[in-house]
C-alpha cells in the first residue's frame, strides 16, 4: 500500500481521475466570457449614464431660460 497519501496506487480500488481532461480549455472559454460579460456591462452603464446627462442639461438650460426669462416677460423688460 502507498506509504504517504501523495501517491496513486494503480489496479485497486475504484479509479478517479486526477484533473478533468480539457479543464484548462475551459477555464481560458470561462474567463473569456466573463471578460466580455464585464466589457459590455460597462459600455452599457457608460451609454445610459451619458444619454441621461445629456437629457439632464437639456433640462436644465430650458428651466434656467424660463426661470430667467419669465420675470423679464412678466415685468415687460421686452
Amino acid at each position: 500500500m502507498a506509504e504517504s497519501s501523495d501517491e496513486y496506487v494503480y489496479g485497486k480500488g475504484v479509479p478517479m481521475v486526477v484533473r478533468p481532461p480539457g479543464a484548462g480549455v475551459f477555464d481560458k472559454l470561462l474567463e473569456n466570457i466573463r471578460y466580455k460579460g464585464q466589457l459590455i456591462a460597462r459600455n452599457q452603464k457608460l451609454d445610459s449614464g451619458v444619454a441621461a446627462g445629456f437629457e439632464g442639461l437639456v433640462i436644465g438650460f430650458l428651466f434656467a431660460v424660463i426661470m430667467v426669462g419669465l420675470p423679464i416677460v412678466l415685468s415687460g423688460g421686452l
